[in-house]
Order: C-alpha cells, then sequence, then structure tokens
C-alpha cells in the first residue's frame, strides 16, 4: 500500500490538442485542363521550324492534366504552431531536492516547470501528430523519481483533426407569386314598359380563394333597346349600367337601368360587367446548400433565403460525428448546439455563421 506521501494526479489540462494551423490542403481539380495559348499571343521566342509529317503510329491515351489548387494561398511556417501548455495538479508530484519529473509524448521527452502543487510542461505541437480528419488519441506518459522505484501516470490527450468537418444546409422556402384572371359576369336585362324607368341590381362574390381587383374592374352596355308605337327605336333609350355600393365585404354590384326618353316609350338594357380576380399563390421551394467544408480559422457563412420558414443543419465532425438540428424563422438560435461548433447570426439575422472552435469543449 501506498504511503501518504505517495504522489497524485487529480487533473490535467488541456483534455484536447488543439489542432495545427500550418494543416495545408492541396486540392486537385480533376478533368481540368489548361486553356491553349491564343494565336494571336505575343510570342517570347522565335517559332521553330515544323518538321515534316511523316506516319507515326496512333498516340496512346494521355493522361488529363489537372490544374492544382492550394488552400491556403500562403503556406505557414512549420514552426508556427505553439507549444501546447500543460498543466498537472495533484499531491506530492515533486520531490524535495531529487530530479524534476519528466513527461513523455511520442519521441519529446521535457522536464517539468515546478510550482506548488502543479507541474507544467510545455510540448511542441508536433510531439501529438494529427490526422487530417479524425481524432486521435495520445498518451503521454509522467515520470516521477521516487528512490528507490520510479511512479509513472499515463495521460490521455485527444488530439483534434487539420480539417473539423462539413456541413449541409436546406431551408424550406415559401414565397407567393401573384396570379390573376378575369371574370365576365353573365347579361342582365333590365325591361320598361311604356313611359316608367326600371331599375335590375345583381351583386356577384368572386370564387373561393379569389378576390375582386378593385383598380380593373368595369360595367360594359351590351345593348339599349326602345320602341314607340311597335317601331324600334334605340335612341328612345337613355338607361344605363352602373356599379351600385356592395352589400357585402368583397363584392361587386351593379345596376342595370331602362329609361324612356319620351312618355310612352317602352325601353329594355342589356349590361354586364368586367373584372380582374386576383390572389396570392404560395410556391413551397427547397434550398440546399450542398456539402460545404467547415474551417479552424475561417467561419462558413450562409444567407437565410428570403421567404424561409424552416430550416434544417447537417453537421459531420471529424468524419465520424453526425448531428442534425432544425429551426424556424424568427426563432433564435442557441450559441453552441455541438460541441466545438459555434452558430451565430450576423447581418441583421439575414446570415446564419458557423465557426469551428476548439474551445467549445465537451
Amino acid at each position: 500500500m501506498a504511503g501518504d506521501d505517495a504522489p497524485l494526479v487529480l487533473s490535467y489540462t488541456p483534455l484536447f490538442v488543439p489542432p495545427r494551423r500550418s494543416a495545408d490542403e492541396l486540392t486537385i481539380a480533376p478533368d481540368t485542363q489548361p486553356a491553349a495559348p491564343k494565336e494571336d499571343a505575343l510570342p517570347l521566342a522565335p517559332p521553330s521550324p515544323r518538321p515534316s509529317p511523316s506516319p507515326s503510329p496512333s498516340p496512346a491515351p494521355r493522361a488529363v492534366s489537372a490544374m492544382p489548387r492550394y488552400a491556403p494561398a500562403f503556406a505557414a511556417a512549420a514552426d508556427d504552431d505553439p507549444p501546447v501548455q500543460i498543466e498537472i495538479v495533484g499531491g506530492y508530484l515533486a520531490a524535495g531536492g531529487g530530479p524534476p519529473p519528466v513527461l513523455a509524448v511520442g519521441a519529446w521527452r521535457g522536464e517539468a516547470t515546478v510550482a506548488p502543487g502543479r507541474l507544467r510542461f510545455a510540448v511542441p505541437r508536433a510531439a501529438f501528430g494529427a490526422d487530417a480528419r479524425r481524432t486521435a488519441f495520445v498518451v503521454g506518459t509522467l515520470s516521477l523519481r521516487r528512490v528507490p522505484r520510479v511512479v509513472t501516470f499515463q495521460l490521455l490527450f485527444t488530439v483534434l483533426p487539420d480539417r473539423p468537418g462539413s456541413f449541409a444546409f436546406d431551408q424550406r422556402v415559401l414565397t407567393t407569386t401573384f396570379e390573376s384572371n378575369t371574370l365576365v359576369s353573365p347579361e342582365i336585362l333590365a325591361r320598361a314598359p311604356a313611359g316608367e324607368t326600371r331599375t335590375v341590381r345583381r351583386c356577384f362574390d368572386p370564387p373561393e380563394g379569389w378576390r375582386f381587383d378593385k383598380e380593373r374592374q368595369r360595367v360594359v352596355i351590351v345593348e339599349r333597346l326602345g320602341w314607340q308605337d311597335d317601331i324600334s327605336d334605340a335612341t328612345l333609350n337613355a338607361g344605363s349600367v352602373e356599379f351600385a355600393p356592395a352589400e357585402e365585404p368583397g363584392q361587386i354590384c351593379i345596376a342595370v337601368i331602362a329609361r324612356p326618353v319620351v312618355r310612352g316609350a317602352r325601353t329594355a338594357t342589356i349590361g354586364r360587367f368586367e373584372a380582374t380576380l386576383v390572389r396570392d399563390r404560395p410556391i413551397e421551394t427547397v434550398i440546399k446548400s450542398g456539402i460545404r467544408a467547415l474551417d479552424w480559422r475561417e467561419p462558413a457563412r450562409m444567407p437565410f433565403a428570403v421567404g424561409m420558414v424552416e430550416w434544417k443543419l447537417y453537421v459531420r465532425l471529424f468524419d465520424e460525428i453526425d448531428r442534425e438540428f432544425d429551426g424556424r424563422a424568427g426563432v433564435d438560435l442557441p450559441a453552441s448546439i455541438v460541441s466545438f461548433l459555434r452558430v451565430s447570426r450576423q447581418d441583421g439575422g439575414h446570415m446564419l455563421v458557423l465557426q469551428a472552435d476548439p474551445s467549445i469543449e465537451p
């Protein structure tokens, strides 16, 4: 059984080793060939004589050249990664007058800076290594020399990859399109006996889901008829077709009037109205961002579409952790919906910003 002065490790930080800063990426765009020079380009050397053609076998299939794209454009120096500051908290970690504790990470070994109840190490970031896409686990060995033996502790570190992952952002958008149609009413007949005036009033409701455009409607006099002593004469009719006050909101009412010009004339008026019907027809679409990469250094920005009512965010971290989140328009987003990812709105709430952040630990 260990004595009361046996060394004890209570905690250590960090548990997660931050990603490398100098992890550059080379992306090859396949099936991309350099453009051929134009004929009118300025020659840099006199043209060489063209050899006479000679029969030759069919050329072998040529490999498709590719134009490389480097990201980022400026590569950071290998020593730009700051050392990982490891702090170990515990009891009886350093023996008075003895050799300092030693931490070994991979091929690196270093002595501690001793403080009361604490040990501090500055470990080169390269000692932990890294994977491009997945997290890696590295074990550090803390050695404390106690005569006549050496006490060791195994410290497990999770190393974050160079590229945090990817995401896709889908939005359900509801927009409204303006649809119109022309309505022609049935013909209405107003007939008046000799010497009298008659008015026929009719009201019309728009079809369900439609409404009348008050700016585009008119009355039409189809025909005016008049008779006196059984002789037809349209000038004997002073009738008209007019809009009348509506009985219910949204209606159109018209009055067809037959009015004689002289006493003893019989009259008949035929009229109708024409109006434009309008309605707002909703159109639902889904806008998909496609798969986009997350970056430790640069935030990913996705604008909210006009008319967005719902959204869904798919996140894949470290090539193995999948999460789905959804929300609605006008609802605030949580600052962090998953470890190592910060979510915010910018540009007055019209922009979704995703920032991979190694400081947001579980």
